[in-house]
This record gives structure tokens, sequence and C-alpha cells, in this order.
């Protein structure tokens, strides 16, 4: 589905937390609405161990080396290694980066460039501020295409 996240392989923790923030209505997805309606804490941590323990999956398209370099050189210089690990597999509450949905990353970032976020962790919000429509395409290509 398009703009929308893939789970495998994300960090528990960051699994766990999204979801209960969905069923409790403080992340708002339109396509997850009612979904967690009733799913109890247990149920949510299993959902999150299973999606956890799944091998992250690239779905990137063909490599475009000038934008993967900009964006390589963006992610380096604002050391979004240092949250989200060097290999950008994240960590307890910080998401996958590597092999994530190029779409779902750039509107993500927009979101949080733009504070159009909820339930989210604003940190994100100051760290895009002032990157342009490029800059976060260049990041979401250079992050599609780790491995």
């Amino acid at each position: 589905m398009a703009l929308s996240p893939s789970l495998a392989g994300q960090p528990r923790v960051f699994l766990e937390n999204t979801l209960i923030m969905i069923r409790e209505g403080l992340r708002p997805i339109a396509a997850m609405k009612g979904l967690l309606d009733g799913v109890g804490d247990a149920e949510i941590v299993a959902l999150a161990d299973h999606y956890s323990r799944l091998p992250a999956r690239a779905e990137a398209g063909p490599r475009d080396e000038a934008a993967w370099r900009r964006g390589e050189a963006l992610a380096s210089r604002n050391l979004c290694g240092t949250c989200h690990l060097p290999s950008y597999a994240g960590q307890q509450q910080m998401p996958r980066l590597a092999g994530q949905r190029q779409d779902y990353l750039a509107q993500s970032m927009r979101e949080f460039r733009d504070n159009r976020t909820q339930g989210r962790d604003t940190q994100m919000n100051g760290v895009l501020r002032g990157y342009s429509d490029r800059d976060i395409d260049d990041l979401a290509h250079y992050f599609a295409q780790l491995r």
C-alpha cells in the first residue's frame, strides 16, 4: 500500500509504542482506524515481537547515484546514525530507516519538517526544519537504498 511503512525488522519497543499510540487514538492513522480497538497489551507485545523478528525487506527502486550521495552527506552531517544507529537499523524507540519505503520516508520527513505530526517524537521537527523538498527526497532515497 502506497505511503504505508514496512513493519518488518522494526525495533520491538518502537513497534509496541506505535501500536499503543494508534490503539489509544494518540497517533491517528486512517488505514489503522479501528483495527486495534480492544486489542490488549499482551497482544500488542506479541504483534511487536512478531514484526520485529521478520527480516527487513527493502523495496527500493533503482539507485540515483547523485541523490544517494546527497542523501548520504545529509545523513552524515546531521548525525542521523547517532539515534538510528550507524546502520540505520533503528534501536529501542527509534525506527529503522534502512530499507524503508522511500515514499513513506519522504512523507514522514515532510510531516516532521512542517510540524504536522501527532503521536510522534517531536525532536525530528527541529532536525528537519529548513530542509528543502529535494533534501528530504535525497535522504529518503538514501535510506530506502540501504540494505
